[in-house]
């Protein structure tokens, strides 16, 4: 595969022409209507994280024996609208399917006081591990959108790679997190950032509530923060909620740390990025170089198509099907 940059396809509608539009038509417009069934994997440090299996194509009657395993974005879920529209065109093409919930994204609280964050590639090995012990004789093709996207490629990166691996594709990465984050501290982008940091904040008081009920354990962990009282900006709630909840020095530790585009160059996985030059979340620098990524990634970078958006005129569900395009080639 060649590294770098290949041709750009996409086309907006007509009347999303630029990324706020783009954005914003993917999170409102109706979802697809997705039968899931839901299994609960048990965590090895008496946590739990819930998949949700699309129910159309069982993984034993699955195409090629092939299970496609789905990430989402922050404050997102496996009822995301991205999230089910492919689910949605992968069982109409016969292709089993599976969409990860971070830590307390699927409607529970979750046991422990830490949650997840862009860089939770912990979870995701420990899940993959246990549902491919479920199914030894499949082969997994992954897709990560946003946050998603970011722990994906970090965990490629950190596996290099496994046989059962067939290929990944990330869309929407925010690949420097210190980028995206002082992105949405100012202009447009800030209304991005008010509102992540608004849902981050009602669930982060929702959960230590709830774990003083139940884990007075685990609430002390959180009470040890101080208060959420002041915080206004993603920045502030990683530097300090998400950082020491997690382990890291500070925000800045955490970005340094965590950020994919620290990963690139060492995934072996056949890998494809799908990004916008016009997401209004994720600037333009923060885009990764040719010389930043390993021969087995390739970067479609288009003009349009804003934040995991990607609303064409001319082809219905492009997004979708560019990515199923990628997994059958």
């Amino acid at each position: 595969m060649t590294t770098g940059t290949i041709g750009n396809d996409f086309l907006p509608a007509w009347w999303l022409p630029e990324g706020h539009s783009q954005t914003l038509w993917r999170k409102l417009s109706p979802s697809k209507v997705v039968e899931q069934k839901r299994q609960r994997i048990e965590l090895d440090d008496g946590d739990y994280i819930d998949i949700d299996w699309a129910t159309a194509v069982k993984p034993e009657s699955s195409e090629n024996k092939l299970i496609v395993f789905l990430l989402h974005g922050l404050c997102g879920c496996s009822s995301s609208s991205y999230i089910l529209a492919m689910q949605s065109l992968l069982a109409e093409n016969d292709i089993a399917s599976v969409a990860m919930n971070f830590r307390g994204c699927s409607g529970e609280m979750n046991r422990l006081a830490r949650a997840y964050h862009s860089g939770v590639s912990e979870d995701l090995e420990e899940v993959f591990i246990k549902v491919s012990k479920q199914y030894p004789a499949h082969d997994f093709i992954f897709i990560g959108y946003s946050l998603g996207a970011n722990v994906l490629l970090k965990w490629l990166g950190e596996i290099e790679s496994r046989p059962n691996v067939q290929k990944a594709i990330a869309v929407s990465t925010p690949f420097s997190l210190e980028y995206c984050s002082r992105s949405m501290l100012k202009g447009v982008s800030q209304i991005y950032g008010q509102y992540f940091v608004r849902r981050l904040l009602k669930d982060f008081q929702a959960k230590q509530k709830h774990l003083q009920q139940v884990r007075p354990d685990q609430a002390k962990h959180i009470a040890e923060l101080g208060t959420a009282a002041g915080i206004n900006s993603i920045w502030e709630f990683d530097d300090k909620i998400t950082a020491p909840l997690h382990g890291f020095l500070s925000a800045q530790d955490y970005y340094e740390k965590c950020s994919s585009s620290s990963f690139l160059k060492s995934i072996a996985t056949d890998t494809l990025l799908i990004q916008s030059r016009n997401d209004p979340l994720i600037p333009i620098k923060s885009i990764p170089t040719a010389q930043m990524m390993s021969s087995s990634v390739q970067l479609q970078l288009t003009h349009k198509g804003g934040h995991v958006g990607f609303i064409s005129s001319s082809q219905k569900n492009w997004l979708e099907q560019r990515i199923l395009d990628f997994l059958k080639s």
